[in-house]
This record gives structure tokens, sequence and C-alpha cells, in this order.
């Protein structure tokens, strides 16, 4: 069981990877842009990961991973902000190979955005106490006027696609925060958090997974472009 966040990790990866090589999707030409994002996305949530492990916000079970550690966080941990938004990643692109009229309007896009980043706003002025959510929906506001500014053709699609990849999100979430084992993997310190889950989930998280997939496209579309 030391190894189950390990090969969480490579199950989810493992077939976004060798599908990158399809002829029609060609990813593997992009790789260099896309790893490109994945370490500056990292540059973001890396030092985020330490501050809030160090002051035990979240934390990690070593009884799910090899013990090996990396400025306090376990090298899974690591390995997570490049496994994961790798598949992300190219879900949202198989998405559109093969459904390139998956997409919302600009005036629905918009809408959605501003819906999106007033309710975060709300939760962010009545749980400034709460750090977790405090850092992590202040997070999500910028990063979606950025994109709206300077990106929304993104938007337009990653809107539709996200709600895809939300459901292996919620699958590998699932067993990090206990859903069908025995203990959680990660464990979370509801006083930082809204104390709301879905499952298992921390509702956090959901914006959490927003924000990290979401750098990584713009990030991505703007170098390879």
């Amino acid at each position: 069981m030391n190894s189950l966040y390990l090969w969480l990790n490579i199950g989810s990866v493992s077939i976004p990877f060798l599908y990158s090589f399809h002829p029609k999707l060609k990813l593997y030409k992009r790789f260099k842009w896309l790893f490109l994002s994945l370490i500056l996305t990292m540059v973001v949530f890396i030092p985020w990961d330490v501050i809030f492990t160090v002051h035990g916000i979240w934390g990690f079970n070593p009884d799910y991973f090899l013990g090996i550690k990396i400025f306090s966080l376990p090298l899974e941990e690591w390995l997570f902000f490049i496994c994961i938004p790798f598949a992300c990643v190219f879900t949202h692109y198989a998405l559109l190979l093969y459904f390139p009229t998956l997409k919302l309007s600009q005036s629905a896009t918009k809408y959605v955005a501003y819906i999106l980043m007033a309710i975060l706003a709300f939760l962010i002025v009545f749980n400034t106490d709460k750090w977790y959510t405090l850092i992590n929906f202040t997070l999500a506001i910028p990063l979606t006027i950025l994109t709206l500014k300077h990106n929304p053709k993104l938007l337009q699609h990653f809107f539709l696609t996200f709600l895809v990849m939300l459901i292996p999100f919620f699958i590998v979430n699932g067993v990090l925060t206990g859903s069908w084992i025995e203990h959680e993997v990660v464990w979370y310190n509801n006083a930082e958090n809204l104390g709301l889950r879905m499952g298992t989930i921390p509702v956090e998280d959901s914006i959490y997974a927003y924000s990290m997939i979401l750098m990584n496209l713009f990030l991505f579309e703007k170098f390879s472009s």
C-alpha cells in the first residue's frame, strides 16, 4: 500500500502519454511547451503546498507513499503536479479533436466567468480565517480574469471540458481523500476550509483543480502559439 500514491500518478498519466503520439492529436510535437507550462505552474503551486504542509493545513499519510521527501513533500506529490495536469491537458485537446464544437458562446462564457468569480469573492469575504479557502479562491479569480481578457476562446472550451475532467478527478481525488480505502492518503485540517465535502473531497479541491489545469492550459497555449 505504500506505493498507492505513486500508482495513482502513473495510472493517471500512462494512457494520455501514449495517446499523445496519436497521428491526429500530435501533442508530442508540443511537449517542450507543455513541460515548460507544467514547470511554471509548479512554481506557483509547490511553494503553496510546502507552506500548507509545514503549517498543518493538510498533510500526507506515510502509509501510502514511498517515504522520499523533498522540501517536506512526498516525491509522489511532486509527480502529482506533472502527471495530473498532463493528463488533463491531453483530455482537453482530445475532447476538442473529437468534439470541435464543444464550447459556450462568448456571452455565456462571460456570464459563467462573472458568476463564478462573484461566488468565490462572496465566500472569500466571509471566510478570511480559512487559509485553504482564502488562498485557493483568491488565485482562481485573477486567473479567470486574465484568461477572459487574453484568451477568451480557451474559457469557451474549458468551462465544458473541465466538467468532463471532473469525472476522473472525483475518482483519483476520491481515493486520495479516503474513498474506498481504509485511511486517506491526503488529510485536511477542516478548520482551514469550508468543511463541505463532496463524498470525501473538500469542495475547495474542485477550484484547486480548476486553477491548476487552467493555468497550465493558458501558459501552454501562450507558448505554443
